[in-house]
């Protein structure tokens, strides 16, 4: 009986599988060139660089950069949900977000944020969002 049981719980795990309704990427990126943080065009020109690469569709994007220290807030909205961006020249980070709702290739963060920003340091956390169980048909 005892076999038995085990068999009709893996037959029903089975007919199951994990389900996640997002994917989120958080980067932070550390010591960073403090006039590139400041410098919209470069950050428009990384997100336009993220979109082409991730082939992901923009249905509006918003910019605005603060009036002392001349940071940056970015955010873009996507058919596949958002890419954000905020930069701290003054502390020499800028962080990002890409959530999308279906998973896509690996962009390195590291190396175009090196690249663009003169990053010293890139930390990417990536997040499966929403796992649920689906039935298999």
């Amino acid at each position: 009986m005892k076999n038995f049981s085990f068999c009709l719980i893996l037959n029903l795990r089975l007919n199951f599988e994990i389900m996640r309704v997002g994917f989120e990427w958080i980067i932070d990126a550390f010591d960073c060139d403090a006039d590139k943080l400041r410098d919209m065009a470069l950050l428009k020109e990384i997100f336009a660089t993220l979109i082409e690469d991730l082939g992901l569709n923009v249905i509006e994007e918003r910019w605005y950069q603060f009036p002392i220290e001349k940071g940056i807030t970015g955010f873009a909205l996507l058919s596949e949900s958002h890419i954000a961006c905020h930069t701290y020249p003054e502390f020499g980070i800028t962080t990002f977000n890409l959530y999308c709702c279906n998973r896509r290739a690996e962009w390195n963060w590291e190396e175009n944020l090196r690249k663009k920003l003169d990053a010293q340091k890139v930390k990417v956390t990536f997040l499966e969002r929403g796992a649920v169980e689906a039935r298999v048909s």
